[in-house]
């Protein structure tokens, strides 16, 4: 038991520094867009083909993701 706690603290401070190390998903190229999510919308998208999948069947539409499409590209 004296090497339980110790071990399962261990564990957990492993776990904790891990998780928040973890970068967030980068924002995919289109967004599914409605009045369920608003503007820009579900930007989770890579391909134009896996939003429109998404939004097949709903009121949905797919769109460019404005962060990618006016992003300004800097040359030095």
């Amino acid at each position: 038991m004296r090497r339980t706690i110790p071990l399962l603290l261990s564990a957990a401070t492993i776990i904790v520094a891990t998780w928040a190390s973890v970068e967030p998903a980068e924002a995919g190229r289109y967004c599914l867009q409605s009045k369920q999510w608003g503007y820009p919308g579900n930007c989770s998208f890579a391909t134009y083909r896996q939003c429109m999948a998404t939004a097949s069947g709903t009121e949905a539409t797919c769109g460019i993701n404005p962060r990618q499409a006016y992003a300004r590209h800097w040359r030095w």
